[in-house]
Protein backbone atom coordinates (compact mmCIF):
# COMPACT_ATOMS: atom_id res chain seq x y z
CA UNK A 1 0.00 0.00 0.00
CA UNK A 2 2.87 2.37 0.76
CA UNK A 3 4.25 1.81 -2.76
CA UNK A 4 0.84 2.53 -4.30
CA UNK A 5 0.34 5.75 -2.32
CA UNK A 6 3.89 6.89 -3.11
CA UNK A 7 3.31 6.24 -6.82
CA UNK A 8 0.13 8.32 -6.82
CA UNK A 9 1.82 11.19 -4.93
CA UNK A 10 4.77 11.23 -7.38
CA UNK A 11 2.47 11.43 -10.42
CA UNK A 12 2.26 14.70 -12.35
CA UNK A 13 -0.80 16.23 -13.91
CA UNK A 14 -1.27 14.75 -17.37
CA UNK A 15 -4.08 14.01 -19.77
CA UNK A 16 -5.92 10.71 -19.49
CA UNK A 17 -5.30 7.77 -21.78
CA UNK A 18 -7.89 5.84 -23.80
CA UNK A 19 -9.64 4.67 -20.59
CA UNK A 20 -10.45 8.26 -19.55
CA UNK A 21 -9.10 7.90 -15.97
CA UNK A 22 -7.18 10.94 -14.66
CA UNK A 23 -4.58 11.11 -11.89
CA UNK A 24 -6.84 13.60 -10.09
CA UNK A 25 -9.41 10.82 -9.78
CA UNK A 26 -6.85 8.46 -8.22
CA UNK A 27 -5.70 11.07 -5.70
CA UNK A 28 -9.21 11.39 -4.26
CA UNK A 29 -9.93 7.67 -3.89
CA UNK A 30 -10.97 6.58 -0.36
CA UNK A 31 -8.95 3.98 1.53
CA UNK A 32 -11.35 1.15 0.63
CA UNK A 33 -10.99 1.86 -3.09
CA UNK A 34 -7.21 2.00 -2.78
CA UNK A 35 -7.27 -1.51 -1.30
CA UNK A 36 -9.39 -2.67 -4.25
CA UNK A 37 -6.98 -1.02 -6.68
CA UNK A 38 -4.01 -2.63 -4.94
CA UNK A 39 -5.73 -6.03 -5.15
CA UNK A 40 -6.19 -5.46 -8.92
CA UNK A 41 -2.51 -4.53 -9.33
CA UNK A 42 -1.37 -7.61 -7.39
CA UNK A 43 -3.61 -9.82 -9.52
CA UNK A 44 -2.08 -8.37 -12.71
CA UNK A 45 1.41 -8.77 -11.22
CA UNK A 46 0.76 -12.41 -10.30
CA UNK A 47 -0.95 -13.53 -13.50
CA UNK A 48 0.94 -11.26 -15.91
CA UNK A 49 -2.38 -10.60 -17.70
CA UNK A 50 -2.36 -6.89 -18.66
CA UNK A 51 -5.66 -5.26 -19.77
CA UNK A 52 -5.71 -4.54 -23.49
CA UNK A 53 -6.63 -0.88 -22.90
CA UNK A 54 -3.34 -0.47 -21.00
CA UNK A 55 -1.44 -1.40 -24.16
CA UNK A 56 -3.13 1.32 -26.21
CA UNK A 57 -2.00 4.92 -26.69
CA UNK A 58 -3.61 8.06 -28.05
CA UNK A 59 -1.01 10.01 -30.02
CA UNK A 60 -1.43 13.79 -30.20
CA UNK A 61 0.87 15.40 -32.83
CA UNK A 62 2.35 18.74 -31.74
CA UNK A 63 3.86 20.88 -34.55
CA UNK A 64 7.51 21.77 -34.13
CA UNK A 65 8.07 25.56 -33.99
CA UNK A 66 9.32 27.13 -37.19
CA UNK A 67 8.69 23.98 -39.28
CA UNK A 68 6.39 23.40 -42.25
CA UNK A 69 3.10 22.07 -40.77
CA UNK A 70 2.21 20.31 -44.04
CA UNK A 71 5.08 17.86 -43.54
CA UNK A 72 4.10 15.02 -41.12
CA UNK A 73 7.72 14.59 -40.03
CA UNK A 74 7.66 18.11 -38.54
CA UNK A 75 5.37 17.05 -35.69
CA UNK A 76 6.36 15.82 -32.24
CA UNK A 77 4.12 12.89 -31.20
CA UNK A 78 2.85 12.96 -27.61
CA UNK A 79 1.55 9.55 -26.51
CA UNK A 80 -1.18 9.45 -23.86
CA UNK A 81 -1.46 6.12 -22.04
CA UNK A 82 -3.55 4.85 -19.13
CA UNK A 83 -2.89 6.63 -15.82
CA UNK A 84 -3.81 3.41 -14.00
CA UNK A 85 -1.16 1.53 -15.93
CA UNK A 86 1.43 4.28 -15.31
CA UNK A 87 0.70 4.09 -11.58
CA UNK A 88 1.60 0.39 -11.56
CA UNK A 89 4.57 1.06 -13.86
CA UNK A 90 5.94 3.63 -11.42
CA UNK A 91 5.77 1.07 -8.58
CA UNK A 92 7.66 -1.50 -10.66
CA UNK A 93 10.11 1.09 -11.97
CA UNK A 94 11.11 2.06 -8.42
CA UNK A 95 11.89 -1.59 -7.67
CA UNK A 96 13.81 -2.00 -10.93
CA UNK A 97 15.87 1.16 -10.35
CA UNK A 98 16.66 0.11 -6.78
CA UNK A 99 18.11 -3.21 -7.96
CA UNK A 100 20.05 -1.65 -10.83
CA UNK A 101 21.60 1.06 -8.65
CA UNK A 102 22.28 -1.09 -5.56
CA UNK A 103 24.08 -3.70 -7.67
CA UNK A 104 25.87 -1.12 -9.89
CA UNK A 105 24.47 -2.75 -13.03
CA UNK A 106 24.42 0.50 -15.02
CA UNK A 107 27.57 2.02 -16.48
CA UNK A 108 29.01 5.06 -14.70
CA UNK A 109 29.11 6.76 -18.10
CA UNK A 110 25.28 6.74 -18.33
CA UNK A 111 23.79 9.77 -16.55
CA UNK A 112 20.26 9.85 -17.99
CA UNK A 113 17.22 9.18 -15.76
CA UNK A 114 19.43 8.47 -12.75
CA UNK A 115 19.41 10.00 -9.29
CA UNK A 116 22.38 12.26 -8.44
CA UNK A 117 23.38 12.35 -12.14
CA UNK A 118 22.87 15.19 -14.60
CA UNK A 119 24.06 16.63 -17.90
CA UNK A 120 26.58 18.77 -16.01
CA UNK A 121 28.52 15.62 -15.11
CA UNK A 122 29.33 15.01 -18.78
CA UNK A 123 29.80 18.69 -19.61
CA UNK A 124 32.38 19.15 -16.85
CA UNK A 125 34.16 15.91 -17.81
CA UNK A 126 34.45 16.93 -21.46
CA UNK A 127 35.57 20.50 -20.76
CA UNK A 128 38.14 19.35 -18.19
CA UNK A 129 39.44 16.67 -20.54
CA UNK A 130 39.95 19.20 -23.38
CA UNK A 131 41.60 21.79 -21.12
CA UNK A 132 44.02 19.24 -19.70
CA UNK A 133 44.89 18.15 -23.24
CA UNK A 134 45.55 21.78 -24.25
CA UNK A 135 47.78 22.22 -21.17
CA UNK A 136 49.83 19.21 -22.32
CA UNK A 137 49.97 20.66 -25.85
CA UNK A 138 47.80 17.88 -27.22
CA UNK A 139 44.74 17.89 -29.45
CA UNK A 140 41.35 16.24 -28.93
CA UNK A 141 39.18 14.53 -31.50
CA UNK A 142 35.51 14.15 -30.53
CA UNK A 143 32.56 12.58 -32.34
CA UNK A 144 29.00 13.46 -31.29
CA UNK A 145 26.61 10.77 -32.49
CA UNK A 146 22.94 11.13 -33.33
CA UNK A 147 20.71 8.08 -32.86
CA UNK A 148 17.61 8.04 -35.07
CA UNK A 149 14.21 7.43 -33.42
CA UNK A 150 15.73 5.72 -30.41
CA UNK A 151 12.54 4.73 -28.61
CA UNK A 152 10.83 3.54 -31.79
CA UNK A 153 13.75 1.33 -32.81
CA UNK A 154 14.59 -0.17 -29.41
CA UNK A 155 14.82 -3.95 -29.81
CA UNK A 156 12.25 -5.53 -27.48
CA UNK A 157 13.83 -8.97 -27.46
CA UNK A 158 17.15 -7.28 -26.70
CA UNK A 159 15.62 -5.66 -23.59
CA UNK A 160 14.42 -9.04 -22.31
CA UNK A 161 17.76 -10.63 -23.16
CA UNK A 162 19.63 -7.93 -21.22
CA UNK A 163 17.31 -8.43 -18.24
CA UNK A 164 18.12 -12.14 -18.33
CA UNK A 165 21.87 -11.46 -18.59
CA UNK A 166 21.59 -9.22 -15.50
CA UNK A 167 20.05 -12.17 -13.61
CA UNK A 168 16.47 -10.87 -13.49
CA UNK A 169 14.06 -13.76 -13.05
CA UNK A 170 10.44 -14.29 -12.01
CA UNK A 171 7.50 -11.96 -12.44
CA UNK A 172 9.28 -8.75 -13.44
CA UNK A 173 10.60 -9.95 -16.85
CA UNK A 174 7.28 -11.73 -17.47
CA UNK A 175 5.36 -8.52 -16.80
CA UNK A 176 7.72 -6.48 -19.02
CA UNK A 177 7.42 -9.06 -21.81
CA UNK A 178 3.61 -8.91 -21.72
CA UNK A 179 3.74 -5.13 -21.36
CA UNK A 180 5.84 -4.67 -24.51
CA UNK A 181 3.98 -6.99 -26.85
CA UNK A 182 0.77 -6.30 -28.77
CA UNK A 183 0.99 -2.49 -28.49
CA UNK A 184 -1.46 -0.31 -30.45
CA UNK A 185 -1.94 3.42 -30.97
CA UNK A 186 -4.37 5.86 -32.56
CA UNK A 187 -3.55 9.36 -33.80
CA UNK A 188 -5.84 12.11 -32.54
CA UNK A 189 -6.49 15.22 -34.66
CA UNK A 190 -8.85 17.61 -32.83
CA UNK A 191 -11.80 15.34 -31.91
CA UNK A 192 -11.15 12.69 -34.57
CA UNK A 193 -9.19 9.46 -34.13
CA UNK A 194 -7.41 7.51 -36.85
CA UNK A 195 -7.58 3.77 -37.28
CA UNK A 196 -5.69 1.63 -34.77
CA UNK A 197 -2.10 0.76 -35.73
CA UNK A 198 0.08 -2.03 -34.36
CA UNK A 199 3.46 -1.01 -32.95
CA UNK A 200 5.74 -3.86 -33.91
CA UNK A 201 8.93 -2.68 -32.21
CA UNK A 202 10.31 -0.09 -29.84
CA UNK A 203 9.67 0.98 -26.25
CA UNK A 204 6.20 2.53 -25.83
CA UNK A 205 6.14 6.32 -25.83
CA UNK A 206 4.61 7.97 -22.76
CA UNK A 207 5.41 4.99 -20.54
CA UNK A 208 7.04 5.24 -17.10
CA UNK A 209 9.07 2.06 -17.63
CA UNK A 210 10.36 2.99 -21.11
CA UNK A 211 13.21 5.35 -20.07
CA UNK A 212 14.81 2.77 -17.76
CA UNK A 213 14.23 -0.06 -20.25
CA UNK A 214 15.94 2.05 -22.90
CA UNK A 215 18.81 2.73 -20.46
CA UNK A 216 19.18 -1.02 -20.03
CA UNK A 217 19.33 -1.60 -23.77
CA UNK A 218 21.75 1.24 -24.59
CA UNK A 219 23.93 0.50 -21.54
CA UNK A 220 26.11 -2.09 -23.30
CA UNK A 221 27.20 0.36 -26.01
CA UNK A 222 29.94 1.42 -23.59
CA UNK A 223 31.49 -2.07 -23.84
CA UNK A 224 32.22 -1.40 -27.52
CA UNK A 225 34.29 1.70 -26.71
CA UNK A 226 38.06 1.21 -26.71
CA UNK A 227 40.14 1.58 -23.53
CA UNK A 228 42.00 4.64 -24.80
CA UNK A 229 38.78 6.45 -25.76
CA UNK A 230 36.49 8.31 -23.36
CA UNK A 231 32.71 8.21 -23.72
CA UNK A 232 29.72 10.22 -22.53
CA UNK A 233 26.18 8.85 -22.58
CA UNK A 234 23.06 10.73 -21.52
CA UNK A 235 20.02 8.70 -22.63
CA UNK A 236 20.59 8.76 -26.43
CA UNK A 237 23.14 11.61 -26.53
CA UNK A 238 26.37 9.72 -27.13
CA UNK A 239 29.88 11.08 -27.64
CA UNK A 240 33.39 9.65 -27.79
CA UNK A 241 36.65 11.60 -27.55
CA UNK A 242 40.37 10.99 -27.22
CA UNK A 243 43.57 13.04 -26.97
CA UNK A 244 46.90 12.77 -28.73
CA UNK A 245 49.84 14.71 -30.15
CA UNK A 246 49.67 13.31 -33.67
CA UNK A 247 46.46 13.60 -35.67
CA UNK A 248 47.04 10.44 -37.73
CA UNK A 249 47.35 8.25 -34.64
CA UNK A 250 44.31 10.00 -33.12
CA UNK A 251 42.28 9.40 -36.28
CA UNK A 252 43.10 5.70 -36.24
CA UNK A 253 42.16 5.35 -32.56
CA UNK A 254 38.80 7.08 -33.02
CA UNK A 255 38.04 5.29 -36.31
CA UNK A 256 38.57 1.85 -34.75
CA UNK A 257 36.24 2.86 -31.93
CA UNK A 258 33.62 4.13 -34.41
CA UNK A 259 33.74 0.79 -36.23
CA UNK A 260 33.15 -1.11 -32.98
CA UNK A 261 30.30 1.19 -31.96
CA UNK A 262 28.70 0.94 -35.42
CA UNK A 263 28.87 -2.85 -35.22
CA UNK A 264 27.14 -2.86 -31.81
CA UNK A 265 24.46 -0.46 -33.03
CA UNK A 266 23.72 -2.60 -36.10
CA UNK A 267 23.50 -5.77 -34.03
CA UNK A 268 21.11 -4.20 -31.50
CA UNK A 269 18.60 -2.62 -33.85
CA UNK A 270 19.64 1.04 -33.55
CA UNK A 271 20.69 3.38 -36.35
CA UNK A 272 22.98 6.39 -36.53
CA UNK A 273 22.14 9.46 -38.59
CA UNK A 274 25.36 10.19 -40.50
CA UNK A 275 24.24 13.68 -41.56
CA UNK A 276 23.55 14.72 -37.94
CA UNK A 277 26.61 13.02 -36.46
CA UNK A 278 29.38 15.60 -36.04
CA UNK A 279 33.14 15.51 -35.56
CA UNK A 280 34.97 18.40 -33.85
CA UNK A 281 38.75 18.73 -33.79
CA UNK A 282 39.75 20.62 -30.62
CA UNK A 283 43.20 22.14 -31.05
CA UNK A 284 45.27 25.30 -30.65
CA UNK A 285 47.64 24.76 -33.55
CA UNK A 286 48.48 27.33 -36.17
CA UNK A 287 48.67 24.81 -39.01
CA UNK A 288 45.32 23.02 -39.26
CA UNK A 289 44.73 19.63 -40.85
CA UNK A 290 41.15 18.43 -41.12
CA UNK A 291 40.59 14.89 -39.82
CA UNK A 292 38.90 12.25 -41.97
CA UNK A 293 36.53 9.84 -40.24
CA UNK A 294 33.85 7.54 -41.64
CA UNK A 295 30.64 6.10 -40.26
CA UNK A 296 28.98 3.22 -42.07
CA UNK A 297 31.10 3.96 -45.17
CA UNK A 298 30.16 7.65 -45.29
CA UNK A 299 32.37 10.59 -44.24
CA UNK A 300 31.47 12.22 -40.93
CA UNK A 301 31.01 16.02 -41.27
CA UNK A 302 33.84 17.92 -39.54
CA UNK A 303 32.64 21.20 -38.04
CA UNK A 304 34.18 23.95 -35.98
CA UNK A 305 31.59 23.55 -33.22
CA UNK A 306 28.95 21.16 -31.93
CA UNK A 307 26.09 21.46 -29.44
CA UNK A 308 26.32 18.75 -26.80
CA UNK A 309 23.70 18.56 -24.03
CA UNK A 310 22.69 22.17 -24.58
CA UNK A 311 26.19 23.71 -24.62
CA UNK A 312 28.03 24.68 -27.81
CA UNK A 313 31.65 23.49 -27.79
CA UNK A 314 33.87 25.25 -30.34
CA UNK A 315 37.21 23.94 -31.56
CA UNK A 316 39.22 26.52 -29.57
CA UNK A 317 37.07 26.11 -26.43
CA UNK A 318 36.54 29.86 -26.00
CA UNK A 319 32.71 29.45 -25.84
CA UNK A 320 32.07 32.56 -27.94
CA UNK A 321 29.67 30.55 -30.12
CA UNK A 322 27.74 29.37 -27.07
CA UNK A 323 27.39 32.91 -25.74
CA UNK A 324 25.98 34.05 -29.10
CA UNK A 325 23.58 31.09 -29.15
CA UNK A 326 22.53 31.81 -25.57
CA UNK A 327 21.99 35.51 -26.27
CA UNK A 328 19.76 34.76 -29.25
CA UNK A 329 17.77 32.23 -27.22
CA UNK A 330 17.23 34.62 -24.31
CA UNK A 331 16.14 37.51 -26.53
CA UNK A 332 13.16 35.43 -27.66
CA UNK A 333 12.21 34.79 -24.04
CA UNK A 334 12.46 38.53 -23.29
CA UNK A 335 9.87 39.22 -25.99
CA UNK A 336 7.41 37.01 -24.13
CA UNK A 337 8.23 38.86 -20.92
CA UNK A 338 7.45 42.18 -22.64
CA UNK A 339 4.01 40.94 -23.67
CA UNK A 340 3.12 39.70 -20.19
CA UNK A 341 4.57 42.83 -18.59
CA UNK A 342 2.28 45.32 -20.37
CA UNK A 343 1.84 48.47 -18.29
CA UNK A 344 -1.97 48.55 -18.63
CA UNK A 345 -3.04 44.94 -18.13
CA UNK A 346 0.21 43.06 -17.45
CA UNK A 347 1.26 40.94 -14.48
CA UNK A 348 2.61 42.34 -11.22
CA UNK A 349 6.27 42.60 -10.25
CA UNK A 350 6.44 39.34 -8.29
CA UNK A 351 4.94 37.35 -11.18
CA UNK A 352 7.23 38.98 -13.73
CA UNK A 353 10.31 38.23 -11.63
CA UNK A 354 9.26 34.57 -11.40
CA UNK A 355 8.80 34.48 -15.16
CA UNK A 356 12.20 36.10 -15.67
CA UNK A 357 13.92 33.56 -13.42
CA UNK A 358 12.11 30.73 -15.20
CA UNK A 359 12.41 31.84 -18.82
CA UNK A 360 15.69 33.79 -18.90
CA UNK A 361 17.84 33.40 -15.80
CA UNK A 362 17.54 29.59 -15.87
CA UNK A 363 18.98 29.59 -19.42
CA UNK A 364 21.84 31.85 -18.34
CA UNK A 365 22.64 29.72 -15.30
CA UNK A 366 22.60 26.37 -17.13
CA UNK A 367 26.13 25.36 -18.00
CA UNK A 368 27.61 28.52 -16.46
CA UNK A 369 30.21 26.40 -14.65
CA UNK A 370 31.36 25.38 -18.13
CA UNK A 371 31.17 28.50 -20.29
CA UNK A 372 32.08 30.71 -17.30
CA UNK A 373 35.72 30.09 -18.17
CA UNK A 374 35.34 32.22 -21.30
CA UNK A 375 37.08 35.58 -21.51
CA UNK A 376 35.44 38.51 -19.73
CA UNK A 377 34.71 40.47 -22.90
CA UNK A 378 32.86 37.43 -24.28
CA UNK A 379 30.75 37.00 -21.13
CA UNK A 380 29.89 40.73 -21.02
CA UNK A 381 27.60 40.16 -24.01
CA UNK A 382 25.12 38.48 -21.63
CA UNK A 383 24.95 41.39 -19.16
CA UNK A 384 22.51 43.46 -21.29
CA UNK A 385 20.15 40.44 -21.38
CA UNK A 386 20.21 40.19 -17.60
CA UNK A 387 19.72 43.93 -17.06
CA UNK A 388 17.00 44.21 -19.70
CA UNK A 389 15.04 41.37 -18.15
CA UNK A 390 15.21 42.96 -14.69
CA UNK A 391 14.09 46.35 -16.08
CA UNK A 392 11.06 44.74 -17.74
CA UNK A 393 10.14 42.81 -14.59
CA UNK A 394 10.59 45.80 -12.28
CA UNK A 395 9.14 48.39 -14.66
CA UNK A 396 12.35 50.41 -14.25
CA UNK A 397 13.60 53.20 -16.50
CA UNK A 398 16.53 52.78 -18.84
CA UNK A 399 18.47 55.29 -16.74
CA UNK A 400 17.98 53.32 -13.50
CA UNK A 401 21.36 52.31 -12.01
CA UNK A 402 22.24 48.67 -12.43
CA UNK A 403 23.04 48.19 -8.73
CA UNK A 404 19.56 49.43 -7.82
CA UNK A 405 18.09 46.79 -10.14
CA UNK A 406 20.00 44.07 -8.30
CA UNK A 407 18.84 45.40 -4.94
CA UNK A 408 15.17 45.76 -5.94
CA UNK A 409 14.94 42.34 -7.59
CA UNK A 410 17.14 40.48 -5.11
CA UNK A 411 19.11 39.12 -8.06
CA UNK A 412 22.91 38.87 -8.17
CA UNK A 413 24.99 39.84 -11.16
CA UNK A 414 26.07 37.23 -13.70
CA UNK A 415 29.74 37.50 -12.74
Amino acid sequence: MSELKNSIVKSNESAAGPDGVYYQFLRHLPESCLHTLLKLFNNIWTTGDIPSSWREASVVPIPKPGKDPSDPSNYRPIALTSCLCKTLERMLNDRLVHVLESRNLLSNVQCGFRKDHSTLDHLVRLETFIKKAFARKKQVLAVFFDLEKTYDTTWRYGILNDLFDLDFRGRLPIFISNFLKDRHFKVKAENTFSSSYHQENGAPQGSILSPMLFNLKINNIIKSVSKHVNASLFVDDFAIYAEGKHLQHLERTIQLCINNVQKWVSENGFRFSVSKTTCVHFHRQRIYTEPALHLDGQPIPVKGEAKFLGVVFDSKLNFSSHVKYLKKKCLKALNLLRVVGHTDWGADRATLLKLYRTLVRSKLDYGSVIYGSAKKHVLRALDPIHHQGLRIALGAFRTSPIKSLYAEAGEPSLV
